[in-house]
């Protein structure tokens, strides 16, 4: 079974990414978990059907992890570069019963599946050598929940329901023969535009708004 986990939005500080979000959906995102591993932190939000949205950026407080960053982090630059560029919701994660299935059938996209935390490997994640994202954000990341699935009540629920979720790209037959094969339920709708960018229609207590 192959599904969406979570939407990711990529900053450069958790207190930018947080104050976008509030501009966007007129929701303040609340603070979720630390990741000594990764040497990153998030803030996280219930989007309804186990699905959530996770606020992503490098813990200055950390100690650098030893290894590359997932979702790009290491490469501050092009963060903040995509950032200024208003490409803030960057990524997306899949979930699979089956990660070194998964990551075979597809060489040299996803990456390695590496055990998380290391010391007490709870779940495994796919990271590309170098910690970048999956065809520059083209592709999702994919985490093995190893029959243990999030924990959906340690996510503030804040009565934000997700309704839509697109990415628009330059080379559609290429990323709409990708996406099939990958079957994913929940996935996003792909249309043919100018530069790859996510977009979310979110139903919010206060309407309908668009992340981006």
């Amino acid at each position: 079974m192959h599904a969406l986990d979570h939407l990711t939005l990529i900053a450069p500080t958790l207190e930018e990414g947080v104050a976008h979000v509030r501009d966007c959906l007129d929701i303040d995102v609340p603070f979720g978990t630390r990741h000594a591993y990764m040497g990153t932190h998030n803030h996280r939000l219930q989007l309804g059907g186990r699905v959530y949205l996770e606020i992503v950026a490098v813990d200055p407080k950390a100690t650098a992890p030893g290894r590359p960053r997932w979702f790009g982090l290491d490469d501050q630059d092009n963060v903040r570069k995509e950032w200024e560029a208003g490409r803030r919701l960057r990524g997306w994660v899949a979930r699979t019963d089956n990660m070194d299935a998964t990551l075979s059938s597809y060489e040299g996209i996803f990456g390695a599946h590496v055990s998380l935390p290391p010391e007490a490997p709870e779940f495994g994640f796919s990271i590309p050598q170098g910690g970048g994202l999956p065809l520059d954000g083209a592709a999702p990341s994919w985490i093995d929940h190893r029959s243990e699935p999030t924990a959906m009540e340690s996510i503030p629920d804040l009565g934000a329901r997700l309704v839509s979720f697109t990415m628009t790209h330059p080379d559609l037959p290429a990323v709409t023969a990708l996406y099939e094969s990958l079957a994913i339920s929940g996935a996003p709708t792909l249309v043919e535009g100018p530069q790859l960018r996510y977009h979310a229609t979110i139903d919010t207590p206060s309407g309908l708004r668009r992340l981006t």
